[in-house]
C-alpha cells in the first residue's frame, strides 16, 4: 500500500440502494470531512430515490450512476460502500480491481458490508482482489461500534481484568422477525439462512469483546465449533404461505427453506493458552417489540449485560390510537399499539454512526481502519465452520477440517 495524502473530504460511493444503505445514509448525518457522490444499483428507481434523499440529507452531491463503472471511474468518488447483495459482492469486487489496476479510477478505499462473502473461498478472493488492487479495505461490522459495546468494553479490560483475569465466555443474541427483501431468505443467493444473515454479527461482536485492547484480533485461535440449526417457523404451511405471497414464488419455504433459528458454540485459545468461548444465538422467528441484541461478557469476578431492548424512553399507545408499521419506533416492529421500548436514534445505538466516522477517518487519513477484510474472512470461517458442524452433527476441529471450498448445504444449487 503506497502513503496517501489526507483528503479534506471522503468521497463515497454506494453500490446497492437497499435497506442498510439508507441505514447507513441516516449515520453519516453524524460524520465529518464526507460526502456522499455517487450510487449504482441495478434498479434505477431505487438509486435514484437513494440520491434524492441523500441530496435532501445535505450529504453531498449524490449522482446515480447506471453501471458501476460508470460510478468507478467518474472521478467523483474516492471509496466505495459495498451495501449489495451477498450473491453480487464479489462480481463488484471484481469490477472495483479491473478499474483500479487499469488505471481506470482513482479509487483509494473499499468497505464491504457483513458477511463478507458467501463462502471462505470467495471471502479470502475479496481480500486478495483489494490487496492486489493497493486499495485500504474495510469491513463494517457494526455492532462493534455500538456505544454499549464500546463503553463496556472499556471498563472491564481498564478496570476488572487487570486485577482478576481476562473474561473467557461472551454471549450474543441477535433476533427478529425476518428480513426485509427477497435474496436473504434464498440460500444460494444469501449463502445460508439466519446463521449466515446475522451470526456473522453475534460471532465478530463476542470475538471483539474477549480481545484485548491492545491485542490485534487473530490474537483469538479458533480451535473448534459445534451448531445446530432448525426451521422453526417458517415452514409451516400458513408462514410459508404469507412468505411466498410477500417475497415472491421464488421464495417457497414448503420445498427449499432455510434455517431460521441457530445456535452455535465456539471455542477459541487465547494469547496464555487457556479456552475461551463464544456462545452465540440468532433467529428470524422472534416476535417481539423489535429487533432484540443481547450482549454479555463473564470473566473470574465481573459480568457485562446488554440489551438493545431495554431502552430508557417507552410510549403507549391504546387500541384506541390507529398507525400505521411501528419501524419508526424500533427496526422490525411487530405491533402498533400497547407499550413499547423506542430506540430514539437506531444509527447510534446498533453503532453505525461511530462505525461510519471511524471507517471515513481512516479512509481520509491513507489508513487502514480497525476492521479489515482479514477480519471479515475470519468470520466467514467462524460461519463455515458452524455450517459444517450441524450438517455433520458433531463437534468440528479446525485444524483438521477443510473449510476452504465448504458450501452450507442451504446454499448448494
Amino acid at each position: 500500500m503506497m502513503t496517501q495524502s489526507v483528503l479534506p473530504l471522503l468521497r463515497i460511493g454506494f453500490v446497492g440502494s437497499g435497506f442498510i444503505a439508507h441505514f447507513h445514509l441516516q449515520a453519516l448525518v453524524g460524520v465529518r470531512n464526507v460526502a456522499v457522490t455517487g450510487v449504482f444499483s441495478p434498479r434505477a428507481e431505487r438509486r435514484e430515490a437513494f440520491a434524492a434523499r441523500a441530496r435532501e440529507m445535505e450529504l453531498g452531491d449524490c449522482a446515480a450512476f447506471s453501471s458501476l463503472e460508470a460510478m468507478l471511474e467518474s472521478g467523483a468518488v474516492d471509496a466505495v460502500w459495498i451495501a449489495a447483495p451477498n450473491n453480487t459482492r464479489l462480481e463488484t469486487m471484481r469490477a472495483i480491481h479491473a478499474a483500479v489496476t487499469s488505471g481506470r479510477s482513482g479509487l483509494r478505499a473499499v468497505a464491504c458490508e457483513k458477511p463478507l462473502a458467501r463462502t471462505l473461498a470467495e471471502a479470502r478472493e475479496m481480500l486478495r482482489l483489494a490487496e492486489d488492487a493497493g486499495l485500504l479495505h474495510g469491513y463494517l461490522e457494526n455492532q462493534l461500534f455500538s456505544t454499549a459495546v464500546l463503553r463496556g468494553k472499556d471498563i472491564i479490560w481498564r478496570r476488572a481484568v487487570p486485577g482478576t483475569g481476562r473474561p473467557y465466555i461472551a454471549r450474543a443474541a441477535e433476533e427478529h422477525s425476518g428480513p426485509h427483501e427477497p435474496w436473504f431468505w434464498q440460500g444460494e443467493k444469501q449463502g445460508g439462512g439466519v446463521l449466515s444473515d446475522m451470526m456473522c454479527h453475534s460471532v465478530e461482536v463476542a470475538r471483539f469483546l474477549l480481545t484485548a485492547p491492545d491485542e490485534p484480533r487473530d490474537a483469538l485461535k479458533l480451535v473448534s465449533a459445534n451448531a445446530s440449526l432448525a426451521t422453526v417457523k417458517w415452514r409451516r404451511p400458513a408462514y410459508a404461505e404469507d412468505l411466498k405471497r410477500r417475497m415472491g414464488a421464488e421464495v417457497d419455504y414448503t420445498r427449499r427453506p432455510a434455517e431460521d433459528f441457530a445456535h452455535g458454540v465456539l471455542t477459541l485459545e487465547d494469547p496464555d493458552g487457556n479456552p475461551v468461548v463464544i456462545d452465540a444465538t440468532t433467529s428470524w422467528a422472534y416476535v417481539g417489540a423489535g429487533l432484540r441484541i443481547t450482549l454479555e461478557l463473564l470473566g473470574p469476578e465481573y459480568a457485562l449485560e446488554f440489551s438493545s431492548l431495554n431502552t430508557g424512553l417507552k410510549v403507549f399507545l391504546s387500541r384506541a390510537v390507529q398507525g400505521s408499521a411501528g419501524e419508526d419506533l424500533v427496526e422490525k416492529q411487530n405491533a402498533e399499539q400497547g407499550l413499547m421500548p423506542v430506540l430514539e436514534d437506531e444509527a447510534g445505538v446498533y453503532g453505525y454512526t461511530l462505525e461510519n466516522r471511524h471507517f471515513v477517518e481512516a479512509f481520509r487519513r491513507g489508513a487502514m481502519p480497525a476492521e479489515t477484510f482479514h477480519d471479515g474472512v475470519a468470520v466467514v470461517q467462524m460461519l463455515m465452520a458452524l455450517y459444517r458442524s450441524a450438517e455433520l452433527g458433531r463437534v468440528v476441529q479446525i485444524a483438521t477440517e477443510d473449510l476452504e471450498n465448504y458450501v452450507p448445504p442451504v446454499a448448494r444449487g
